[in-house]
């Protein structure tokens, strides 16, 4: 692959990872964090930081942004010193955040009423498969535009599909999400039905169930903490609670709009309510089974 200068926006655990890896197949990376001091790891790592997001769409082949949410995006992508407010045209802009599909459209429009091209791909894992180019990708833009974006996102990612137009890879990324919130709320009803003791410790249930039907990747690749949670430690989260509540909001949300019931996973924010309420927000989704077991859920 031709090496190429790559801006990161967003240098979030995410974002971070992915200039890493970037910078570690070959590419020149470029950063810009609305925090600047979240820049020094990427900066330690070899990117350049950037003083605005205009200097940074100057500067590079092709931006990823990787932001909380759509008034973040939006607050980047316009006004004065915004990734669009010259030199855009000819770039590539490829948007890895979670949001709703038609917010991904309506940046879509911006950036290509901008003259440059625009793929949405949201990614599936957290820092560690970020880091070794093992994210699964979900993609959404026309075949020409993600034909560019390919070469950038094969190097992130173990699989990386187009699944349409824009917006069909944020539905994917929804649906992906979606089971994850809500297995960690019954992990913790099917441990409740466990009595204390008797050999029922942390790393057995979550060993056993590991290696049954009922584990999935999640609860394999982090057998240790969530075995430690069960035992009673809350540990701190790659992909925490806060993230999944707000996930399980925009699948809410997304969901109303074309009326579908999901009474579930309306269940399961009432869950994720309480516990972020209790201040366990930053914690790994493992504690939402811990409290769930505990009998403190809404």
């Amino acid at each position: 692959m031709a090496q190429m200068t790559i801006g990161i926006v967003g240098t979030g655990r995410m974002g971070t990872a992915i200039g890493k890896r970037l910078i570690e197949t070959g590419h020149a990376v470029v950063a810009w964090n609305r925090t600047a001091a979240s820049t020094a790891d990427l900066e330690a790592a070899g990117a350049t930081v950037a003083a605005s997001p205009a200097a940074l769409t100057a500067a590079c082949d092709a931006i990823i942004t990787s932001l909380t949410d759509h008034a973040a995006l939006e607050a980047v992508f316009g006004g004065g010193d915004g990734l669009l407010s010259g030199g855009a045209e000819g770039k590539l802009f490829i948007e890895m955040s979670t949001i709703l599909p038609d917010e991904q459209q309506s940046l879509a429009a911006e950036v290509r009423g901008a003259g440059a091209g625009y793929v949405e791909c949201p990614v599936g894992g957290t820092v560690a498969p970020a880091l070794k180019g093992q994210l699964l990708g979900m993609a959404g833009g026309s075949a020409a535009e993600f034909e560019r974006a390919r070469p950038i996102l094969e190097a992130l990612c173990k699989r990386v599909d187009l699944l349409g137009e824009v917006g069909a890879g944020s539905a994917m990324k929804l649906a992906v999400n979606l089971p994850l919130a809500l297995y960690w709320a019954v992990l913790g009803e099917a441990i409740a039905l466990l009595p204390e003791g008797n050999g029922f410790d942390g790393n057995t249930i979550a060993g056993i169930l590991a290696d049954s039907s009922g584990g999935p990747n999640v609860l394999k690749n982090r057998l240790a903490v969530v075995a430690t949670t069960i035992d009673g430690a809350d540990q701190p989260g790659t992909f925490d609670i806060n993230g999944l509540a707000k996930d399980l909001r925009l699948a809410l949300t997304w969901a109303r709009r074309h009326g579908k019931a999901m009474p579930m996973t309306q269940a399961a924010e009432a869950v994720y309510a309480d516990a972020i309420a209790a201040g366990l927000g930053g914690f790994d989704g493992a504690s939402i089974a811990r409290r769930v077991r505990a009998g403190r859920e809404a």
